[in-house]
């Protein structure tokens, strides 16, 4: 069985040999004749028996995200500030002065006038007088009735205005004699009776006035 088996082997071996020099013949005519792709080709096909694949590498895990970095907002700096110069202004020198100021004094403004003294009057100037006697103006027949009867008494102050004619224009009681019909008498009767010598000023007549008083007393 051993001599057996190495006599079956060493067939193969020759066969295997004769099928290579075979092989090594065809290529070789295939590449002279222009036939090698596709003898090649064919070869591949016959010879290519397993298909032995490849172990595809295992996936890489990706990277953690890198964290976003801040962008910073960019520093603004103002524009530097631009000094402009200005330039002093120019002089001018005048050679000639010029002309210089006289003063002339001026004679003070002459003192105002004393004004005019006043006129001397025209003419004579005096008050009213009465004329005649003032005891005239009222006497017993003028006493009031009632104040007779009632025996009351007293003295009234008054007066008179006095017109360019001399007549009493106006009469007013200055005091009372706290009798009011003894007061009313003392006006009528001088209204009446009492004539004056006008008032002058100037040397023309003019209204004037008197005061003067009665007192009335009963007859014993």
């Amino acid at each position: 069985m051993a001599y057996a088996d190495q006599d079956g082997m060493s067939r193969n071996r020759l066969v295997s040999v004769i099928i290579v020099i075979l092989l090594h013949a065809f290529l070789g005519y295939a590449l002279v004749t222009g036939l090698a792709y596709d003898a090649v080709t064919a070869i591949k096909e016959k010879m290519t028996v397993v298909d032995v694949k490849e172990e595809e590498p295992p996936e890489e895990e990706e990277p953690p995200p890198e964290p976003e970095k801040q962008i910073e907002p960019p520093v603004v700096s103002p524009p530097p500030l631009v000094k402009t110069v200005t330039p002093p202004p120019q002089i001018t020198t005048v050679a000639t002065p010029p002309p210089s100021i006289t003063v002339v004094p001026t004679a003070a403004p002459p003192a105002p006038a004393a004004p005019p003294p006043p006129p001397p009057p025209a003419g004579p100037t005096a008050d009213a007088k009465p004329r005649g006697s003032v005891g005239n103006w009222a006497n017993t027949n003028d006493y009031p009735s009632r104040a007779l009867q009632q025996e009351r008494e007293g003295v009234t102050g008054f007066r008179v205005t006095i017109g360019t004619d001399g007549r009493v224009i106006d009469c007013s009681i200055t005091s009372s004699s706290g009798h009011p019909d003894l007061d009313a008498a003392t006006c009528t009767n001088v209204k009446r009776r009492a004539r004056f010598e006008p008032a002058v000023r100037n040397g023309e007549k003019v209204q004037g006035s008197y005061a003067n008083k009665i007192r009335w007393e009963i007859p014993k």
